[in-house]
């Protein structure tokens, strides 16, 4: 196994101290109104979110993180954008938190970059820099980071609908095609790429501070 790939799977772990598992980024919303009751219901949610939602628009944020890691003002000019692209403050909160902790926790592995990571720092911002600058491969990092995010996801459902292990895996298994589809797009493509049109989960975020009894932070 690689250096590289040891790295990836360390990062991307839930392992990672980067508090991840506290957020359902609007999901916990879906689940308490009815919308997720099985798991073709969650494997729904989470296809729109990798094509249309924050997923899609994370994955082309930390593309250009990438291949701007050497450049302080043009990373600190993406993380103005993708924390002006959430339409939650608890998910502006929750990208900005596990962005730092990824950061911080990073440093295990020396080097450069850190001192030009913006402070805050959006997760996908980090990610995505901190992982060009340890010869992380654009493509592999696209597909963990898409991967741990669906994982984190079905984590939320299984606790909460409750959705079955098996059912949760099932999911993962499923979305496996879409998570690659949308790898191979974020790596080429521009920030004029960005759009959505995920506006349920938008505004189960919104919502979700008005949860009288939350699990989640978001």
């Amino acid at each position: 196994m690689s250096v590289a790939l040891q790295r990836l799977l360390t990062w991307l772990s839930p392992a990672f101290p980067v508090g991840s598992f506290a957020w359902s980024q609007g999901l916990e919303t879906a689940i308490g109104d009815g919308r997720i009751m099985a798991g073709a219901d969650l494997r729904e949610w989470i296809s729109g979110s990798l094509a249309h939602g924050g997923m899609r628009t994370d994955a082309i944020i930390l593309a250009h993180a990438f291949r701007q890691h050497s450049d302080a003002k043009a990373l600190a000019e993406l993380a103005d954008l993708a924390i002006a692209l959430t339409a939650a403050s608890e998910r502006s909160l929750e990208t900005t938190l596990t962005g730092e902790a990824f950061a911080i926790a990073a440093r295990a592995w020396p080097s450069d970059v850190y001192a030009r990571l913006p402070a805050p720092c959006p997760y996908p911002v980090a990610v995505g820099a901190i992982g060009a600058a340890q010869g992380i491969d654009l493509h592999d990092l696209l597909s963990g980071y898409l991967t741990s995010a669906v994982h984190t996801q079905v984590s939320v459902a299984v606790r909460l609908v409750p959705l079955g292990q098996t059912a949760g895996l099932q999911v993962m298994a499923g979305l496996e095609a879409a998570v690659g589809v949308l790898a191979d797009a974020a790596s080429s493509a521009s920030l004029d790429d960005i759009g959505g049109i995920a506006y349920a989960a938008d505004i189960a975020q919104m919502r979700h501070e008005t949860i009288g009894v939350r699990v989640f932070r978001s």
